[in-house]
């Protein structure tokens, strides 16, 4: 089973291909995102990583998190599911 990794800290210059071919040292990476605004097509410093068992998962965070990429140490951890927000919801509503 696969296991979806949150990476964060991510240099700006970061790609959804150089992320994956540093996983890719921990095991197969069934897929690598970096996330971006929809509006810039900027990077927002953070991504997911799937890995294709749990071992290569735990592996993956034991290599890489407080480890430097790009000048930047990252943050690695096992993913959370994405919290559901009321439609028109915003940060700002807080």
């Amino acid at each position: 089973m696969a296991k979806k990794l949150y990476v964060g800290n991510l240099s700006y210059g970061t790609t959804d291909e150089s992320l994956q071919e540093v996983f890719e040292k921990a095991g197969t990476v069934e897929s690598a995102m970096v996330i971006k605004d929809k509006m810039t097509g900027r990077s927002k410093g953070f991504g997911f990583v799937e890995m294709g068992s749990d071992e290569e998962a735990q592996k993956a965070i034991d290599m890489f998190n407080g480890k430097e990429l790009d000048g930047r140490p990252l943050v690695v951890n096992e993913a959370r599911p994405r919290e559901e927000r009321p439609k028109g919801y915003s940060r700002n509503d807080r």
